[in-house]
């Protein structure tokens, strides 16, 4: 099993959750971070520290959410791994109630 992060960081891409992983399982893109699902150990450290709730267990995961497990395997295959915590985007704050942003996914 896995954690999957979900269309709730896209734009806002809070990056407290990367300094708590043992294992260093996160990768970041222009707008959002995905967890490689083949490095996680499912320890949930980085669940709470998500102030979106971006990050949910895989069995919890809402079915019109499905399509974030595949993107958070291949986009871990194709981004630069983050272990260190950095600024949120300056617009960050705007984008958090927002709910429908998977158009805005940059790969």
């Amino acid at each position: 099993m896995t954690f999957v992060v979900t269309e709730s960081c896209i734009r806002c891409k809070y990056t407290d959750c990367v300094e708590v992983c043992p294992v260093d399982c996160f990768y970041e893109g222009p707008n959002f971070l995905v967890i490689d699902p083949d490095e996680c150990i499912d320890c949930g450290l980085c669940e709470p520290e998500c102030p979106v709730k971006a990050i949910v267990s895989e069995d919890d995961l809402p079915s019109h959410l499905a399509e974030y497990l595949e993107l958070n395997a291949r986009l871990a295959k194709k981004w630069p791994n983050i272990t260190i915590r950095k600024e949120g985007p300056g617009d960050a704050k705007a984008w958090e109630t927002i709910t429908e942003k998977r158009h805005l996914l940059e790969e």
